[in-house]
C-alpha cells in the first residue's frame, strides 16, 4: 500500500464516522494493535489489513438510521465498492469485504481468513479493559441507556431479565463485556485480553460496591422513618 492509498482509505473512513464510541480513534486503536498482532502471525496480507481496519465501521450511520441494518454487512459492501474506485482487483476487494462483514461477533458468520480474524480480535480488544467499559458507558449514554436499575427492594439489578425490557450498564457487562475475553482466535489477542481484564474487573466492582453503598444506606433510612 502506498502513502497516497493510505491516505484516500483513511479520508474516506473520516468522513463516515460520526458516533462518539465509534469515532476515528476507535479506529486507529484497532488498526495499531491489528498490526501488532500481525506481527506474530505469518503471511498476512497488510495491504487488506490495513483497508480493513480503516473501513470496518463505515457502515455505522446506516445501522444508526436503521436498527434493522448490520453495520457490519452494510460496511462491507461499502469497503467493498470504495477500493473498487481505488483500482484494487476484485479478489483483493472480497477478501476486504470479507474482513469487514465479520468484524461483528456473530455465530453465524465467524471470520475465516487471518486478516478477518486479527481484524475481528483488535475491535473485541477495543471492547476489553478500561478502555471498553468507557466506549459502553459513552454509547449507552447516547441511546439513553441508564447507568444502573434497581429492584423493588432498593437493589441493583445485575443480570438481564427475560421477563422484562430493562437495560443499563450493569446488566450489559454482566451479559456481554464480562464474557469477551474467551472470545479470540489469535494467541496475541488473547495475552493482550489478558492484561486488560483485571482493569475491567477492578473498575466494574468499585462501580459497583460505591452505587450499592449508596443505596443500602438511604434505603435503611429511610424505612426506619416513623
Amino acid at each position: 500500500m502506498t502513502k497516497a492509498e493510505y491516505q484516500k482509505i483513511e479520508s474516506y473512513m473520516l468522513n463516515q464516522m460520526l458516533d462518539g464510541a465509534h469515532d476515528e480513534h476507535h479506529i486507529y486503536r484497532v488498526l495499531y494493535v491489528a498490526l501488532d498482532i500481525a506481527s506474530y502471525e505469518e503471511k498476512v496480507d497488510r495491504d487488506v489489513l490495513i483497508a480493513s481496519c480503516l473501513l470496518h465501521d463505515i457502515g455505522r450511520e446506516k445501522q444508526f438510521l436503521d436498527e434493522n441494518v448490520c453495520h457490519a454487512q452494510a460496511g462491507g459492501e461499502m469497503a467493498y465498492d470504495f477500493v473498487r474506485t481505488l483500482g484494487w482487483d476484485e479478489a483483493k476487494a472480497l477478501h476486504v469485504k470479507e474482513c469487514v462483514s465479520t468484524h461483528r461477533f456473530r455465530s453465524s458468520s465467524p471470520p475465516q481468513s487471518i486478516e478477518a480474524k486479527i481484524i475481528f480480535d483488535s475491535d473485541k480488544l477495543d471492547v476489553a479493559g478500561s478502555v471498553g467499559i468507557a466506549r459502553s458507558l459513552i454509547y449507552q449514554g447516547q441511546v439513553g441507556t441508564r447507568l444502573y436499575h434497581v429492584d423493588t427492594k432498593g437493589y441493583i439489578i445485575t443480570e438481564k431479565n427475560a421477563d422484562t425490557d430493562s437495560n443499563s450498564f450493569f446488566e450489559e457487562y454482566n451479559f456481554k463485556l464480562k464474557n469477551i475475553y474467551n472470545t479470540f482466535f489469535t494467541e496475541r489477542a488473547k495475552e493482550i485480553a489478558m492484561k486488560r481484564e483485571k482493569n475491567a474487573i477492578d473498575f466494574y466492582n468499585g462501580l459497583y460496591e460505591e452505587v450499592a453503598e449508596n443505596y443500602e444506606k438511604g434505603v435503611k433510612y429511610l424505612n426506619n422513618l416513623k
